[in-house]
């Protein structure tokens, strides 16, 4: 696929999606020439194909109308009908066997709700199409797929809904006066509470006012000042505290108190006469 025929698909597929609701997976509609022209002309894998063209994934439709239509063609068609069998059926409620074109004329209605893509070889159904606001339409041509260009009707529908979308609506419009009313109102509120407020405000003022006449006193009230306590003495100004003595020192202190005790016990002297007396005797 060239790249300026890519880039004209996918063009147009963004206009599908973004105007008219298109979403993944694509469904085609595929009546019996488009069928009978992909066999013929060796486009398969079809589903493959298609996808290309689109750039996602797709689902590919007929209806019974179409199959009735190819079986009555004669045994030319078998392969074609086998295909078409293959395929999911659309309901098209025809108790009746109609047209392959009136059939797809019917299943797409005015406004194609079921947001299908028409394949068809017919000239005039394509031409029919076109004229129909929102049915993207594609053909073939040996053995290369195209999708058409969507017509300047579809693209002035388009434009229409987008007016349409952006202007406001009667209802959005009574809601939106509803909505300014409202804020009015409570903008009014807003102002009738400063307002009260404000009267508040200058009459405690003037209560104020009247009080201080009555003291008899216009001056503020004085500052008050802390009284200063009395602080501890300047650590620097101090002398430092001795170290502490040797526990050697401490237990020797102990000992030397213990001795100057007074003993409980009487001690009997003996005198020197006394022990030399007895020496001699």
């Amino acid at each position: 696929m060239r790249v300026k025929k890519q880039k004209r698909h996918r063009r147009a597929v963004r206009f599908y999606t973004a105007c008219f609701g298109f979403r993944e997976p694509f469904k085609i509609l595929c009546d019996g020439t488009f069928v009978h022209h992909l066999l013929t002309n060796g486009i398969i894998p079809a589903d493959t194909a298609l996808a290309n063209i689109l750039g996602a994934t797709v689902k590919i439709f007929t209806t019974s109308c179409v199959v009735a239509e190819l079986k009555s063609l004669g045994q030319s068609y078998s392969d074609s009908v086998n295909a078409a069998r293959n395929l999911i059926t659309a309901r098209c409620e025809h108790e009746k066997r109609k047209s392959a074109v009136a059939c797809i004329t019917d299943v797409i209605g005015e406004n194609n709700s079921e947001h299908f893509f028409v394949a068809t070889q017919d000239a005039e159904l394509r031409k029919k199409f076109q004229e129909i606001p929102g049915v993207p339409v594609i053909y073939a041509l040996r053995n290369a797929l195209f999708l058409d260009r969507p017509s300047t009707v579809q693209q002035e529908f388009a434009k229409t809904l987008e007016e349409q979308r952006s202007r406001m609506t009667d209802l959005e419009f009574e809601m939106l006066k509803l909505k300014k009313k409202k804020a009015m109102t409570d903008k009014a509120d807003d102002t009738s509470d400063a307002n009260e407020d404000q009267n508040d405000h200058i009459v405690d003022t003037m209560e104020a006012k009247r009080n201080v006449k009555r003291n008899r006193t216009d001056t503020k009230d004085q500052a008050q000042f802390k009284r200063k306590r009395a602080k501890g003495p300047n650590p620097l100004s101090c002398k430092k505290k001795k170290a502490q003595e040797n526990k050697d020192a401490a237990s020797g202190k102990e000992s030397n108190v213990d001795n100057t005790k007074v003993r409980s016990r009487k001690r009997n002297r003996l005198r020197k006469s006394k022990i030399t007396i007895k020496q001699t005797v």
